[in-house]
This record gives C-alpha cells, sequence and structure tokens, in this order.
C-alpha cells in the first residue's frame, strides 16, 4: 500500500520509554479552519481512548484563532505564521519529545506552514509531520505576510528531511473536490480516515509491542470503506432530507442541526463551514451539541458570553434556538441507539410544537430498535445500520469513528445540495463565498480569471474596487499587504459575483449591484452575462487548462 512504509516510520517510538509518559510526549494536531476543527475533533476522540485505556491524556490540538475557531468562522486566523508558532510554543514547554500533525488540506496555510519550519528548526524536541492533498509542487507559492519562506518551500525542505526520517509528508492524491476548493468535503473526510487510521494503528502497535503492518492498517481502512456503503445505501432518504433544508432555506427560514455527543462536534463543523465556504449567514445552517462537552476545549471560558454567534450547547438551544423556532424552520436529530433516548424524546417533542420539518439521523446497531413512541414523533428518518464488529478496546472506537465520518458524508451532503438548489453555485464553483483569508483572496481572483477572460490585472483591479467601494482606489490601496484588503472584505457581501457581473458586463460597482438584486439569484445573474452580447455562443469560461489548484 502506497505511503505504508512512511505510516510506519510515524508511528513507532524513537526512543523507548520516551513516550510512554504523557510528561515527557505530546502529539499536537493543528490546523486552520476545517483542518483545526477536525484537529480537535480527533484530539478529543484519542484522548477519550487513552483515559479509557487508564491513562492520562497525550493529544492536544491547535486551531488558528484559538476555540472560538471551532464553533465558529474565524478564518482569517489562519494567515499567520507567527501566530502558530507563538501557540505551538505554548503547548509544547516542558515536553521532551513532540509530534505535530500540521493540516491543510491544500498545503496553503500559513499557520501551518510556519510550525513546520519551526519543528525542523528545533529537532531535538519536534517531529513535524505535514498532512494534506496536494503534491507538494502545488503547495501555495505566495509569499506569506510574517514569514520568510512560502508554504511550497517549506514543504519541500520537509521533503528532502524525510528521507532521514526528521520530517514526513503525508500527501496521497484523493483527487479534486466535486465542488471545487470544498476541502471540507473530500479533503476533511480523507484527513479523518487518514489520521484515525495512523493514530489507532499506532496505538495497537504500542499496545502488542509490534511494528505496524500493512495488514493492520488494510483492515481499519476497510471499515471506513464499508461507512461509504452502509451510508450511501440511504441516498434517496439523504435526498429527500436536502431536498428539506433548501425549502427552509430558500423561505428564509433556519436549518439546526441537533447532534448528541462528538455527532454534535460534526454538526457544528457542518454549520459553521457554510458561512464561508457558500456564503452563508451564521444563523442559516446552525449546529448544535448535546451533552458534556466540559473537557473538550483547551479554553472553554473563551466560549462564555460571546455572543450569538459562538452559541452550539444544549442550554444555548433550549434558551436562544427554541423559543424562536417556526414553521419554517427544519430541525435534524442526530443520534445513535446508545444515546439517552429518553432525553432525545424531550427535546424532539419540545422542537414539535414549533415546527413539523423535523427529521432524523440515527445509527444503530444490528439487532438495536428506535422505540416506537420517539420513531412516530418523526416524519422521516435516516436510519442507518451498522454491523457488529468485535474488537478489542481501541478498536471499539472504529464504530465511534464510522458514526462520525458518516454524519459528517450526509450533512455534507444536505448543506452544500441545498445551497446548490439555492443557485449559490455554478457549475462547480462557489461564487458566493466570503473572503477571509489570503487563500479565499486567490480563489475569488483566479474566478475572475476564468469567467471572465481578462487578464490577471484588470481583475485584480475590478476585485479591489468592489473590496473598497465606494472608497475611490489610490495608488496606496493597491500597494497595500493582501490582509488589509481582506479585512473589509470579509464583511462584505456578493463581493465576487458583482465584480464578475461588472467585468463581463463593463458596467460600473453600483450597476452590478442593481444587476444581480434583481436576477432571481446570484448564477442566473453571471449566467445571463455569459451569454449576453459580445461573447461567443456557447463558449465555455471553463475550457483550457486549470489554473494552480488554491
Amino acid at each position: 500500500m502506497p505511503g505504508t512504509k512512511r505510516f510506519q516510520h510515524v508511528i513507532e517510538t524513537p526512543e523507548p520509554g520516551k513516550w510512554e509518559e504523557p510528561e515527557g510526549g505530546l502529539v499536537v494536531l493543528s490546523g486552520g479552519g476545517n483542518s483545526g476543527r477536525m484537529a480537535f475533533l480527533i484530539s478529543v476522540s484519542f484522548n477519550q481512548l487513552m483515559k479509557g485505556l487508564g491513562r492520562k491524556p497525550l493529544y492536544t490540538y491547535l486551531i488558528a484563532g484559538g476555540d472560538r475557531s471551532v464553533v465558529a468562522s474565524r478564518e482569517g486566523t489562519e494567515d499567520s505564521a507567527l501566530h502558530g508558532i507563538e501557540e505551538l510554543k505554548k503547548v509544547a514547554t516542558g515536553k521532551k519529545r513532540v509530534i505535530v500533525i500540521g493540516i491543510s488540506v491544500g498545503l496553503s496555510a500559513p499557520f501551518v506552514a510556519g510550525q513546520m519550519d519551526y519543528c525542523m528548526d528545533n529537532p531535538a524536541t519536534f517531529l513535524p509531520v505535514l498532512v494534506g492533498f496536494n503534491p507538494v509542487n502545488m503547495a501555495r507559492n505566495d509569499p506569506i505576510e510574517d514569514w520568510s519562506s512560502t508554504f511550497r518551500q517549506i514543504a519541500e525542505r520537509m521533503q528532502k528531511l524525510q528521507e532521514k526520517q526528521e520530517a514526513f509528508v503525508l500527501n496521497p492524491a484523493v483527487g479534486p473536490e466535486g465542488l471545487s476548493g470544498s476541502s471540507r468535503m473530500k479533503g476533511g473526510s480523507a484527513t479523518k480516515i487518514l489520521l484515525e487510521t495512523l493514530l489507532l494503528a499506532a496505538h495497537k502497535t504500542v499496545d502488542r509491542g509490534i511494528a505496524a503492518s500493512q495488514r493492520c492498517l488494510l483492515e481499519i481502512l476497510r471499515t471506513f470503506e464499508r461507512a461509504h456503503q452502509v451510508t450511501y445505501s440511504q441516498s434517496p432518504k439523504i435526498a429527500a432530507l436536502m431536498k428539506q433544508a433548501s425549502t427552509s432555506l430558500e423561505k428564509k427560514g433556519r436549518v439546526y442541526l441537533v447532534g448528541w455527543q462528538t455527532l454534535g462536534v460534526i454538526a457544528i463543523m457542518d454549520g459553521v463551514e457554510c458561512i464561508h465556504t457558500l456564503g452563508a449567514d451564521y444563523r442559516d445552517v446552525r449546529g448544535f451539541l448535546i451533552g458534556d462537552h466540559s473537557d473538550m476545549f483547551n479554553q472553554r471560558t473563551e466560549l462564555l458570553n460571546q455572543g450569538p454567534q459562538f452559541s452550539f450547547s444544549q442550554e444555548d438551544f433550549l434558551t436562544s434556538i427554541l423559543p424562536s423556532l417556526t414553521e419554517i424552520d427544519t430541525v435534524v436529530f442526530i443520534f445513535t441507539l446508545d444515546d439517552n433516548l429518553t432525553e432525545v424524546q424531550m427535546l424532539v417533542e419540545q422542537v414539535k410544537e414549533k415546527t413539523a420539518n423535523i427529521q432524523a439521523l440515527v445509527h444503530s446497531t444490528v439487532g438495536q430498535t428506535l422505540p416506537t413512541p420517539l420513531k412516530k414523533l418523526f416524519p422521516s428518518i435516516v436510519s442507518i445500520t451498522w454491523p457488529l464488529l468485535f474488537f478489542e478496546y481501541e478498536g471499539s472506537f472504529i464504530q465511534k469513528f464510522q458514526h462520525e465520518l458518516s454524519t459528517k458524508w450526509v450533512l455534507n451532503t444536505v448543506s452544500t445540495g441545498a445551497h446548490v438548489l439555492l443557485g449559490k453555485i455554478l457549475q462547480n464553483h462557489m461564487l458566493d463565498l466570503r473572503i477571509r483569508n489570503s487563500k479565499l483572496f486567490w480563489r475569488a481572483l483566479a474566478m475572475l480569471q476564468r469567467f471572465s477572460g481578462q487578464p490577471k490585472a484588470r481583475c485584480i483591479e475590478t476585485l479591489l474596487q468592489v473590496i473598497h467601494f465606494p472608497q475611490p482606489l489610490s495608488d496606496d490601496i493597491r500597494a497595500a499587504p493582501i490582509s488589509f484588503h481582506i479585512q473589509l472584505a470579509h464583511e462584505k457581501e456578493q463581493v465576487i459575483p458583482v465584480a464578475l457581473r461588472s467585468l463581463l458586463c463593463r458596467c460600473a460597482i453600483p450597476e452590478a449591484q442593481a444587476q444581480l438584486a434583481a436576477a432571481p439569484s446570484v448564477c442566473e445573474a453571471v449566467r445571463s452575462a455569459l451569454s449576453g452580447p459580445g461573447r461567443k455562443r456557447g463558449a465555455d469560461p471553463l475550457e483550457g487548462p486549470e489554473p494552480t489548484p488554491l
């Protein structure tokens, strides 16, 4: 299996005894945005595993912007390499040996790049492991504002050190995203599968005192393959749920994803990622976690009294959401039959007094049955039944991982598909995304070039005009760093559609805004411009070579 030897090198203990005590060793999972949320989820899971084995926690996570970024969209915080290094120094203080797993799906996040560089400069303590799904020669090569190297240069340096096992790059090819740039989907799932397989194999290796084998890794990977088969056997019901969510959003209602335990974390992740990925308002699709989360976060106090955008708990749902639910809202309950079903039923009954648009995503094991009183409350249920698995304690976590991944696939499909039906996607491009960091700025520019056919300089000029409108562009504004433009852009709606309409119709910004406002959807406004006078009949703006992935 490609990459197996590299996985084995990472999970083998470099010095006997050094990793056995958490005081001496630490595993840090780090990332920005979706990758940081995945780092949070995986570290929580493996600390639970350690606790069940009677050991102290060995894992921690870092996410650009801190714990508030787990439950809210704060993607701009991943643009600082120095921020990443400072956060790493804090958690590594006093540790003798630290594995740092930096996750950046497109090999692009400065937050991770800085950490990888710092680890390579301090090999006595740190072992850097870079996880992503682009070839190294396609890593971001744009300058990082507060660092001297580009991401590509750092990744190339890691590749050279890999020969001496002083750094590792795990970047299997998984192919392009179905929705261009939406790395939360295939990239996020691949991250979860790869790291959970790797780390679970590491634990089994340590416990048995043997080297990890290809067979061990394949056994775990095949459980995820089965998860795919089991989940998508429910495609018709998933599609119906997607249409229900789209109907609520079209009527200006809300979609609430209410999940128990770590399935609630998956729900939160899905809702948050709709904001920057699909240009959604934070209230459109929201996730809530039912159950105790007191030992999940690094700094739980960061989440207290931060305002409605940071609400995510059971108490928040009961006090802030439940009283204001309307008949056009949709609520999806996500749980397993091992959860407290009395608690589930009580909450469903309360919600049903407000809206009939309730659905369930339920995970069960062969032989388990949903109680009839609870079953009757739901007009529709996506019921996923899993085969019995017979594993030792570490292996029992596989079913938990399957439930999480299956839930992620369903919710990603529902929220993305709902926005496709709303006209937010043109072909497979997200026209209405929010420009919240440098990665999204360059992605926006690439889309303008591809659809308009205009030179890069003209597209940059128009993009900046829209970002700074109504202020005229001055030479000082044009020369400002990307971060300056992002600070303004991330608060503005429809930046890319307005810029594209202006380029295609050769009109001023106010006229482009008016045309968008009058159109049935963003995509319809752009399609009409693409087929308007002056454009070749049948021309496809996406023909020609692909630009470098962003």
